[in-house]
């Protein structure tokens, strides 16, 4: 048990001071050579720089050195004594000037943030503040308390492991199918993984479950945040936790929870494992702040080491924080350290821990300048040239709370982004809101007006109609409002607009013909997702409908509630058979993720379009019935004919037709007339899931199109024959 009281310098049980030589300014962090360990930490403003060293528990603190140079705003030295298992933090010196954004406090023990490790957990304590709370303009006085008892420590890491001769899987864009996780939630309640492994690394790994991600036709598995965090205070006070990890406090160390083992490599053989499978890892990563929150925030790390620099501050009043991110504060990539500090911990990851992409967290705040969101800021120049990172998968979300903070089709070449107006446009056709057919049909062509430019492609727009934030699949259908009362906020908290439709009942039912539709319309939405141009995002539990019993927010919810549960009932069973089918159509059919955009312009030297969307009447949509506020049926006639790349040849893919129809009747649908075209084989049809696959219908006929649903037909060719 940690002692609760502050230690005494006096006490120290190691009088001897180590042997220390002056070491190298780079590389920063923490680094064991073989022989020694060199320790190099950034601060342009600190007076003096102490290396605390602990024994093997981390609750002793045994030394404190003083790092001996200063080299290019670089504190560093070298320990030959030390080696990989050594606990370590700092306590940093400098003048304690919140009104000029300096807040040093040396009697606060600060966390690396390079640390490749953390050990223990932060216990909330009055002590972890630079300031003495409760006293008059509170964070303008020093509190001269001991925080280290509360803190958790760096640890130095031997960062050798063998991924033997197995390479990254390297999945192309057009074949990528993201499938969005929680390291903890997904294997909680997984009958199959052992219980000791379950919420951790080695969970994720476990064999049954690959199988089943596998099983879905996922390339890509996006984790949730796995950089170390920490859970608020005010949460713990109620009993809760921060779950979801949007709360970073070390950029290069995995969250020391996730771990069965109190190992490094324990992360490292879940990736090697997944790679294995053919599965890529995607981190979801948030360097847009810390956990330090604002001016009554705790000083656990950066705010400590250099408040100044890390964090960007309000220009006249450098006591506060910019708050673009909603959380308390904003690090500020502008500057070159901080800049270097998040690219060296992409590299590191992509590197050493062998990860093949990332989804960036309110991604508009990294490329902010004072005067607003620029393409060209350092962070997204940086991100373009480096050789490393510019090969990796970089996902935006391309959005904050900031000014100018919307940047959907924002983000430069090479970027791909979360496509919420994807998520909206699909929702609310399906609700069946008036005048939606113009938007769905963007939206299924990979939202042409945000995406086609300067050669991006269809996948940069990463389409969704659920993710961790916001109503699971099954909620989007059997809930009008969010139900957050578990959160402790007063259903408060989380989105009021999420274009959801309980179909008569609020929440469970025992009403056969609402869950039957309801069934239905996951399948609808499932279907679009999965049959739109684009790269489509999966939230895991989706392809079986779990709930989240109304809950949109379950940030802090880290219980049955926000875990999956893998207790499968036969509807659940039937739409993961049917995501399943799914899966495997887009697979067998490339023209639903072809690279370039379908734009429906007349190809005059091959006569066709390569899309054309059409009226009920089998005419082409004109106009006017585009503009109709009533029309929720519409056609879409995908061309195999058409060029698939810019080579100017005819294309050999098959020949799709799409049909939605949102309406609360059937639709009588005139099946086009193709040139060299014998019959339609439908598909899918998502009101007959079991539909025997390749009935066939005439060209010309009247097909009638049941009520909310989707169907999907190949034409059959006369070479076919």
């Amino acid at each position: 048990m940690r002692s609760k009281r502050g230690t005494r310098y006096e006490d120290f049980k190691a009088q001897q001071q180590s042997r220390i030589t002056e070491g190298h300014p780079f590389p920063l962090g923490a680094t064991w050579d073989g022989l020694g360990v060199n320790f190099a930490l950034f601060s342009a403003h600190a007076t003096k720089v102490e290396l605390c060293l602990f024994d093997s528990s981390g609750e002793t603190e045994l030394e404190r050195i003083e790092l001996p140079e200063y080299t290019n705003e670089i504190w560093h030295g070298y320990l030959p004594d030390a080696h990989p298992g050594q606990i370590y933090g700092y306590r940093v010196h400098g003048p304690y000037e919140p009104k000029d954004g300096h807040r040093f406090n040396h009697h606060k023990l600060l966390i690396d943030p390079y640390a490749k490790q953390l050990v223990g957990s932060l216990e909330w304590s009055e002590s972890l503040f630079g300031y003495t709370i409760g006293s008059p303009y509170a964070d303008l006085s020093f509190d001269k308390r001991n925080s280290a008892p509360f803190m958790p420590k760096a640890k130095v890491i031997d960062p050798a492991f063998t991924w033997a001769h197995q390479k990254k899987p390297q999945i192309p864009w057009n074949r990528t199918l993201v499938y969005e996780a929680h390291v903890r939630g997904i294997s909680m309640l997984h009958p199959d993984v052992p219980k000791p492994l379950r919420g951790t690394y080695n969970g994720l790994k476990t064999t049954e479950l690959i199988r089943h991600i596998q099983s879905l036709g996922v390339s890509s598995v996006e984790l949730l945040p796995v950089h170390a965090y920490v859970n608020d205070q005010h949460l713990l006070e109620k009993g809760l936790k921060n779950y979801w990890g949007y709360n970073s406090i070390a950029f290069f160390a995995p969250h020391p929870e996730y771990s069965a083992s109190g190992r490094i490599s324990e992360f490292k053989e879940m990736v090697a494992q997944l790679h294995d499978a053919g599965l890529e890892v995607l981190l979801d990563v948030v360097y847009n702040h810390t956990a330090e929150g604002n001016e009554l925030g705790p000083t656990l790390s950066m705010r400590g080491i250099d408040n100044a620099t890390y964090y960007r501050l309000m220009p006249d009043e450098k006591r506060y924080y910019i708050n673009d991110s909603g959380t308390g504060n904003t690090l500020d990539l502008g500057h070159p350290c901080v800049l270097k500090m998040v690219t060296d911990s992409l590299r590191y990851w992509a590197t050493e821990m062998q990860i093949d992409g990332f989804r960036f967290d309110l991604a508009t705040i990294l490329a902010r300048h004072a005067h607003g969101f620029e393409e060209r800021h350092g962070f997204l120049v940086a991100c373009r040239q480096d050789p490393v990172l510019s090969e990796t998968k970089l996902i935006a979300e391309p959005w904050d709370c900031g000014p100018g903070g919307y940047q959907v089709g924002g983000f430069p070449p090479g970027w791909m982004e979360w496509n919420d107006r994807y998520r909206d446009a699909v929702r609310a056709f399906w609700r069946g809101d008036e005048g939606r057919i113009g938007e769905l049909a963007s939206r299924l062509t990979a939202s042409g007006e945000f995406f086609n430019q300067r050669g991006r492609r269809p996948f940069a727009s990463v389409n969704f109609v659920t993710a961790h934030d916001g109503f699971t699949l099954r909620d989007v259908v059997s809930y009008n409002d969010k139900h957050n009362e578990a959160n402790g906020e007063n259903n408060q908290d989380g989105s009021e607009h999420n274009h959801s439709w309980n179909h008569g009942e609020e929440g469970p039912t025992d009403d056969p013909d609402i869950s039957a539709l309801r069934l239905r319309q996951m399948r609808n939405m499932l279907a679009t997702l999965m049959l739109s141009q684009g790269t489509p995002m999966l939230l895991a539990g989706d392809e079986f409908g779990r709930t989240q019993q109304g809950n949109n927010n379950v940030y802090c919810q880290d219980n049955e509630l926000g875990w999956i549960n893998w207790d499968i009932d036969q509807e659940g069973r039937s739409l993961l058979e049917f995501t399943r089918r799914l899966a495997q159509l887009r697979r067998a059919y490339p023209i639903l993720r072809r690279g370039r955009f379908l734009v429906g312009e007349y190809e005059e030297e091959l006569g066709i379009k390569d899309v054309t969307w059409l009226a009920p009447d089998g005419s082409e949509m004109n106009a006017e019935q585009w503009q109709d506020p009533h029309a929720r049926c519409l056609g879409m006639l995908m061309d195999g004919r058409a060029r698939p790349t810019g080579i100017r040849r005819s294309g050999h893919d098959a020949t799709l037709l799409l049909i939605l129809n949102a309406h609360h009747d059937v639709v009588g649908f005139h099946l086009p007339e193709v040139v060299q075209g014998t019959w339609w084989h439908c598909l899918l049809d998502t009101s007959r899931p079991r539909l025997r696959v390749g009935e066939r219908h005439e060209l010309g006929s009247e097909f009638l199109v049941n009520d909310r649903s989707l169907m999907l037909f190949e034409l059959q060719k006369e070479e076919e024959q």
